[in-house]
């Protein structure tokens, strides 16, 4: 496998939500390692974070997505925004619309929207599909603009799924990118934390080029 294809395979979201956890909250999160069952593993603290994904079933949006990954919209093909992104492996376009891989565009093809995203991944980790950890966490990308109800609404669905259940989610995550709300399953609060496009730019230099 090439380093191209391996610094861009599904991992990658991965990485990147390590590490904006970690920039974002602090050492709490220093210690997460790239795994399975879930995708985010601290087998000290014994905290386990899924990661996925919900957007609309269409690659338009998954390439403006991927976009604002990267900080960098792209407007001159001369740039050196967009020689960084061809160099990199996203020489892959439609229309202008924006540049993506061909693992990731694979990958976020497969995405739900947010309600059944929520409803697979609480059925996976009520059964103990994701093992025993004594802090679950579900971190969510998305491109739809989610607002303070959208955000309440997913906890309430959350809560009334897990509802009674030993193994639960205690921490949810919605990435939208340019914010990150960072949700209390058991207090039922949240937080939502602003990051600029220079912030952005140093998560996704730094998910491209890291290994967990």
């Amino acid at each position: 496998m090439s380093s191209i294809t391996h610094r861009f395979d599904t991992c990658f979201f991965e990485r990147y939500a390590k590490i904006s956890l970690e920039n974002l909250l602090g050492e709490r999160y220093a210690s997460l390692i790239n795994s399975d069952r879930p995708d985010l593993q601290d087998p000290e603290k014994r905290i386990g974070i899924e990661v996925t994904r919900a957007i609309r079933e269409n690659k338009n949006v998954a390439h403006a997505l991927i976009n604002e990954i990267a900080g960098k919209p792209i407007t001159d093909v001369e740039s050196e925004d967009f020689r960084d992104i061809r160099k990199n492996g996203y020489a892959y376009g439609l229309d202008n619309e924006g540049w993506v891989g061909s693992l990731e565009y694979n990958y976020w093809a497969l995405a739900h929207p947010m309600r059944r995203i929520i409803s697979s991944k609480v059925g996976k980790v009520t059964s103990g599909f994701y093992g025993d950890f004594e802090e679950f966490g579900l971190y969510i990308f998305t491109k739809e603009d989610i607002n303070d109800a959208d955000v309440t609404n997913a906890i309430d669905q959350i809560s009334e799924l897990q509802y009674g259940k030993r193994q639960r989610y205690h921490k949810l995550f919605i990435s939208q990118i340019q914010s990150l709300y960072c949700c209390d399953l058991t207090t039922q609060t949240y937080q939502n934390i602003v990051i600029d496009k220079d912030l952005r730019r140093k998560f996704y230099n730094e998910a491209l080029n890291n290994n967990l």
